[in-house]
């Protein structure tokens, strides 16, 4: 083949080819201290880099859309104060991204080593117990072994209460029995403006789910937000907690992630009830969430229809798994990192530009480990597996999907359960379902959604499922839209408690 290029560019791709082997991968010897842990530690440690001298590498990084180089290495059985190496000797064991680590060019960036001791946190660099270093420059000289001691361990942040900003957190009985350790089911809760000065008034509640990544802390407001509408309505807006040590579990039972949906309507709904002055009742619940909050509103509405008033679920994950992200995940012999023409299948988009690719993106996540995005999906839909972990969907090495566990993702498809229980659920969910996407989605959802708005048609359900023309995920929820939402719920909540 070489015979049918252009000798400059014969010569160009042998000089990239020995410039490759000459990466400067550089060495790094890493400890931690007996201060952080006294036990042998088994896991995953990491090697965080990046270029913001006003970052420590392990908090820094566009980790999606420019994503810095990220090397692992599991260890088994290490010992304080025992060194690990990444380096040569141990360069086939390790894993790196974008590329393999002897082909990685490190110089000039600064690195940060971490150790992921607490397995029960999804982030990796900022998770609470995880053991960390300091921060070093990688040196151009390739002779020399740049060693990180793990010494300190990051701090659990603090719930930032004031006076208008209130946690509620209690013991789940059903997810501490899942997990066999103590677990809490958290929200934060914003009060309404009046609250203080009117004792004896109990007010509706709007629940939100933040997208993921997102958790309680998403927002930290300071003082309410003004209401005015013409019941005077207020609410207490509650911001619920759905992050999991698998990523985010949606509110959505699984093999994998435990009672979480059972556990907020059975538990963490009545606990609200006591503690604050609500109006304890279905049709004064609402529900609201953006991306994986929306798909998460969405499925909280048609599992539990009597609990909750409405949902109002902007940019939701797919709900139709026939085309998720634009993979048809029930067709014979479909493949995750290729379509059918055997192009490569992009994940992120903006202004019609292909931003990220499924395959690249993928290889980003298997270097973090549990937790990511893609993970957290087959966390929630797939069967435990005999290891105790979830059985994947698809096999990283060459992107074809198992047909069986996409059949088990039925349980899960949004649409098909509507279709098929329709009869049941219909009477429950009468003006009850608002969906909102973006006619450009940047992750591709928007085919989903209008599967969805056809499903519904076809079963004639009243339900609102609009795709907004040159919208995409960001820029989906205007001001305009936002204040929509909020006089539908209130004449949602004015059609069943009249203002007085």
């Amino acid at each position: 083949m070489f015979n049918m290029l252009p000798r400059g560019m014969i010569w160009l791709g042998l000089l990239q080819t020995v410039l490759v082997g000459l990466a400067h991968s550089a060495e790094f010897e890493i400890r931690f201290s007996e201060k952080v842990r006294q036990e042998p530690y088994t896991g995953r440690v990491y090697l965080f880099l990046g270029k913001d001298p006003q970052r420590p590498p392990r908090t820094s990084g566009d980790w999606f859309l420019h994503p810095p180089p990220l090397v692992a290495l599991d260890v088994e059985n290490w010992k304080p104060g025992e060194p690990v190496m990444f380096g040569k000797s141990t360069a086939t064991r390790l894993l790196a991204f974008p590329r393999p680590f002897a082909e990685l060019d490190l110089a000039g960036y600064r690195v940060q080593a971490v150790a992921r001791f607490n397995e029960f946190d999804r982030r990796v660099g900022t998770g609470t117990g995880n053991g960390y270093s300091g921060v070093v420059d990688v040196l151009t000289d390739p002779s020399t072994v740049h060693k990180l001691l793990i010494d300190r361990l990051v701090e659990e942040r603090p719930f930032p209460e004031n006076r208008w900003f209130k946690l509620l957190s209690l013991r789940s009985l059903l997810l501490s029995d899942f997990y066999h350790r103590d677990v809490a089911v958290r929200g934060s809760v914003l009060l309404p403006a009046s609250y203080y000065d009117q004792p004896d008034r109990r007010y509706p509640v709007i629940f939100e789910i933040p997208g993921f990544g997102g958790n309680h802390l998403l927002r930290v407001p300071t003082e309410p937000i003004p209401e005015q509408n013409e019941g005077g309505v207020e609410f207490f807006r509650v911001l619920l907690d759905p992050d999991c040590p698998l990523g985010h579990h949606v509110f959505a039972d699984s093999a994998n992630n435990g009672p979480v949906g059972e556990s907020l309507v059975s538990e963490f709904l009545p606990e609200l009830d006591r503690q604050f002055r609500t109006v304890a009742a279905p049709t004064a619940r609402f529900l609201a969430g953006h991306s994986s909050g929306g798909w998460s509103s969405l499925w909280l509405q048609i599992t539990y229809p009597e609990s909750f008033g409405g949902t109002w679920s902007t940019s939701p994950d797919p709900p139709d798994f026939r085309d998720f992200q634009q993979i048809n995940l029930y067709r014979d012999k479909e493949n995750m990192y290729r379509d059918p023409s055997g192009n490569r299948r992009p994940i992120a988009r903006e202004n019609g530009q292909v931003l990220r690719w499924y395959d690249e993106f993928d290889r980003m996540e298997e270097v973090m480990g549990f937790g990511g995005q893609l993970h957290s999906f087959e966390a929630v839909f797939s069967p435990r597996g005999p290891s105790g972990k979830p059985v994947r969907l698809w096999d990283r090495a060459t992107g074809a999907i198992d047909q069986q566990v996409a059949l088990a993702w039925q349980k899960y498809d949004i649409r098909l359960i509507l279709e098929r229980d329709w009869a049941i659920l219909g009477p429950k969910l009468t003006g009850k379902l608002h969906v909102f996407q973006g006619e450009l989605d940047s992750f591709y959802l928007e085919g989903a959604t209008k599967l969805l708005k056809e499903g519904l048609a076809r079963v004639k359900s009243d339900a609102v499922v609009e795709i907004h023309p040159g919208r995409d995920h960001s820029d989906l929820l205007t001001d305009e839209l936002r204040q929509r939402f909020r006089r539908e719920i209130v004449q949602a909540y004015l059609k069943n408690h009249p203002a007085k």
